[in-house]
């Protein structure tokens, strides 16, 4: 989670956010002219090769999108400061965020079965409406409490899968051809992390008084809410496939859970999910050991830029001269985000080491989430994507469950052994990407016609 005030003394130089703003722009305009790919639909800005109505449709869809990510980032910017601004305690915040973390294990890893049953659109209203609940919730009680923790946490467990999952079938049913959706999966990376930086800086123009502050920023992420619903409801059809939960209940059997490289992909996104969860968790806390003095708002962007950075990143691998498989740059990137929280459990490096280290693990990220997106694209059926994203968070909210609980509450885990235990599960995800490769007959095999 971010911390947006604070009164510390380090920063980061203006060279490190000039660097990723200039890399980020030269990768996206670049890699259309170093493609290896006939069709060269790598870039927003190359639209020479495919047609008016998908461009329409991609551009709509990533607004939507951007601006989900933006009331996210406006629900989750405060982080501890909110609690700390109106008295509670270390217990109270862990008892909150366990409550919320116990939310999205006992109900939100079966929301994606839910909407995959009753229609992936719905999830994303679910999404917008949890958070107008938020809004309201936070402008009568004016303080954060369990409620409005557990509500969050839904959301963001509905994020993780329902624009995926609403996207990849819409494109579907409009008949766009199956390799436009790489470009789709990294622009909404890359849109996405822009979008946080986005909602940062909106918020911080918000915050002239910090209680009226945060309810002003409440009651913006609930007139962006109220927005996103009426612009889907007006721009997308409710028409969807859906089938009963016995139908579904055996077809997922049949089809999910007998498949061993599912299982592979769902260990894979689980570990993904838990290390990006303890690092919000811990970032700040890890910065500022020993009494450091850093400016911590100002480190946020550079984390999230370096996420956007790493996205970029992905056409480039994928049909730039190196001409990677999707499993081998998934692996990399594990590998590569692995050894960055081995190095920072291992030891607290000086500052600068640690936010270089930090960058790093959030371009790997970057890298991350699209290739995983695409692999589902490969191996799921569309129809039970969002159960199968849903469903593999489980473990990986279970255990965040025991951190903040065992760590935050009875303070029994150091920091340096959850970082661990996150490496340990970034190098097994490596591990399972591997093993995906080489059980897997045909590596670029789909469910879905080319």
């Amino acid at each position: 989670m971010a911390i947006v005030i604070v009164t510390d003394t380090w920063e980061p130089k203006p060279a490190l956010y000039l660097f990723i703003f200039v890399s980020s722009l030269l990768s996206l305009f670049l890699a259309p002219y170093f493609s290896k790919s006939p069709s060269k639909t790598l870039s927003l800005f190359d639209a020479g090769s495919v047609s008016p109505p998908f461009l329409r449709f991609q551009r709509s869809f990533l607004f939507a999108y951007s601006l989900a990510s933006v009331i996210e980032g406006l629900g989750s910017i405060f982080g501890d400061f909110e609690y700390v601004q109106h008295g509670i305690g270390r217990e109270g915040m862990a008892l909150s965020l366990s409550a919320g973390s116990a939310a999205s294990l006992f109900v939100g890893s079966f929301l994606g079965v839910l909407f995959d049953v009753i229609g992936q659109r719905k999830s994303c209203m679910f999404f917008y409406a949890l958070h107008l609940f938020v809004g309201i919730m936070k402008g009568v009680t004016k303080t954060p409490n369990s409620w409005t923790s557990i509500s969050l946490a839904l959301a963001s467990s509905s994020l993780s899968f329902s624009f995926e999952a609403w996207m990849v079938h819409e494109h579907e049913k409009l008949g766009f051809r199956q390799d436009l959706l790489n470009t789709t999966f990294w622009l909404m990376t890359f849109f996405g992390s822009a979008s946080l930086i986005g909602s940062q800086v909106f918020a911080n123009l918000l915050m002239r008084n910090a209680e009226k502050g945060i309810v002003n920023i409440s009651l913006s992420a609930s007139l962006l809410a109220m927005i996103s619903i009426i612009y889907i409801r007006n721009s997308w059809s409710g028409g969807q496939l859906s089938s009963t939960i016995g139908n579904y209940r055996a077809s997922f059997s049949a089809l999910i859970l007998s498949d061993k490289k599912i299982w592979l992909l769902a260990w894979a996104q689980a570990c993904l999910h838990f290390s990006v969860v303890i690092f919000w968790t811990l970032w700040a806390p890890i910065i500022v050991a020993d009494g450091r003095e850093v400016y911590l708002a100002m480190l946020y962007p550079s984390f999230v830029g370096s996420q956007m950075l790493g996205s970029t990143i992905v056409p480039w691998l994928l049909n730039g001269p190196l001409s990677l498989y999707m499993e081998d740059c998934l692996a990399y990137a594990f590998v590569a985000a692995g050894v960055a929280l081995s190095i920072v459990a291992y030891d607290y490096q000086e500052v600068g080491f640690l936010v270089g280290l930090f960058c790093i693990f959030h371009a790997c990220i970057g890298m991350a989430l699209p290739s995983l997106a695409r692999l589902r694209t490969m191996y799921v059926p569309n129809e039970f994507r969002g159960g199968m994203i849903s469903l593999s968070l489980g473990p990986a909210n279970a255990a965040i469950l025991i951190v903040l609980i065992q760590g935050g509450y009875y303070q029994n885990l150091e920091n340096s052994t959850i970082l661990a235990v996150a490496a340990f599960g970034l190098f097994s995800a490596g591990v399972c990407i591997y093993y995906l490769k080489k059980w897997s007959k045909q590596p670029q095999r789909s469910w879905h016609k080319s």
